[in-house]
Parts: C-alpha cells; sequence; structure tokens
C-alpha cells in the first residue's frame, strides 16, 4: 500500500510545528499517559485510520499497556480491564468521534460521567487530545497513510 500525497501536515509551511504545539500543550492537562493513549487508540479503531491504529498500538505499548487491555479496548464497555476514569474518557472519545450518529453528540450524561473524574484542566486535556486525533484520523483516511509508513 502508499498513500496518494505526502500527508498535508508535511507539505504546508508551518503546520507541523502547529500539530506538535497542539499535542504538547494537551499534554499539560494532568491526564494519565495511558489514558490518552487509550482514547487516541479508540477514536481511530472507530475513524479506521490503520496509520493511528498501528502507532497509536505501538506507543500505548511502549508506554506498558498491557495486551490485554490492547486487545479488549474495541469492546471495552464489556472488558473488566478499565478503571472508571478510563471508562469515562473512552465514552468522551467515542461521543466526540461520533457526532453524527446522534442528535446530541456529547450528551450530559456523558459529560456529567467525565467531569465526575477529571477537573476543568483535564477535561480541556481529553477535548483537544479527542480533537486532534480525529484531526489525524481524518487526514489519514483521506490521503490513505498506510499502517507503519511515516508522514514523510
Amino acid at each position: 500500500m502508499q498513500a496518494r500525497m505526502k500527508n498535508p501536515a508535511v507539505l504546508l509551511p508551518g503546520v507541523t510545528d502547529a500539530v506538535q504545539d497542539l499535542i504538547k500543550a494537551a499534554n499539560k492537562g494532568g491526564v494519565p499517559q495511558r489514558t490518552l493513549e487509550l482514547v487516541h487508540l479508540r477514536a481511530s479503531q472507530i475513524n479506521g485510520c490503520a496509520a493511528c491504529v498501528y502507532g497509536g498500538s505501538h506507543s500505548a505499548k511502549k508506554g506498558g499497556e498491557t495486551d490485554e487491555r490492547l486487545w479488549a479496548l474495541a469492546a471495552w464497555r464489556e472488558a473488566p480491564f478499565y478503571t472508571d476514569e478510563e471508562r469515562a474518557a473512552l465514552a468522551l472519545a467515542e461521543a466526540m468521534t461520533r457526532q453524527a450518529d446522534r442528535p446530541d453528540a456529547v450528551s450530559d450524561e456523558i459529560w456529567d460521567a467525565v467531569a465526575d473524574h477529571y477537573d476543568e484542566s483535564q477535561l480541556a486535556s481529553l477535548v483537544l487530545w479527542i480533537a486532534t486525533t480525529n484531526l489525524f484520523n481524518r487526514i489519514n483516511a483521506t490521503v490513505r497513510q498506510p499502517a507503519g509508513a511515516t508522514w514523510a
């Protein structure tokens, strides 16, 4: 498999730096890295972004994530491997990623559950992280970025 073109974030001046700044900022919100890795991977699974699923799995594994939790992530509601905090973050990731599936994309129930576990800075981090993941997913799916390939 080969991408249709180089990644647009690499082709246009300043985009890579801007995206990296956004990622750095989202990482400063106090959400555990393992949680950020899980929500990234779950949104990427939903969006069918092979590059992000591949990269996210490797990054999570490198960060200490277990095989059981990675294997069961697509069915996290039925798996006993996740904390209540992670479940709330995963529900938010799914709702933000599947906005067109319901009139109230992120319901009060989902928001209240995640707000019970995370403070305002952490919520900002999660929202920005999930939105950035969706940005990457849409770019990679559009240009058909293959799993394991670099952006260059």
